[in-house]
């Protein structure tokens, strides 16, 4: 798994780096076809500072693409909720997959 993690208007720590790896390890343990991932943090420049901290994170498994992003006054609260929604999606996809190759075994026999 290829995994970059960018920052537009801060800079990214080591600490946050590991935090970051540490959360999108969850979904490659539950998908093993995982190839890409690139991770954006970034801060707007809102008024309302409960929305300003922003993860973007585009992820490439085999056969599709998967796109989620996440706001927070908090940087960490994002990325915790950007993996949160992450894990669904990985989830439900490997559902299909695996759901969609059982019913072809199924015609089959």
């Amino acid at each position: 798994m290829n995994l970059t993690i960018n920052g537009h208007d801060l800079e990214v720590t080591p600490a946050l780096r590991g935090y970051v790896t540490s959360k999108l390890e969850r979904i490659s343990r539950h998908f093993d076809q995982v190839v890409d991932v690139r991770v954006l943090l970034k801060v707007d420049n809102l008024k309302e500072k409960d929305l300003r901290q922003r993860a973007e994170c585009n992820i490439h498994v085999k056969g599709r693409d998967l796109f989620a992003e996440s706001a927070h006054a908090d940087l960490y609260a994002a990325v915790d909720e950007l993996a949160d929604k992450l894990d669904r999606q990985v989830l439900r996809y490997k559902t299909k997959t695996q759901d969609h190759n059982h019913e072809a075994v199924k015609r089959l026999m």
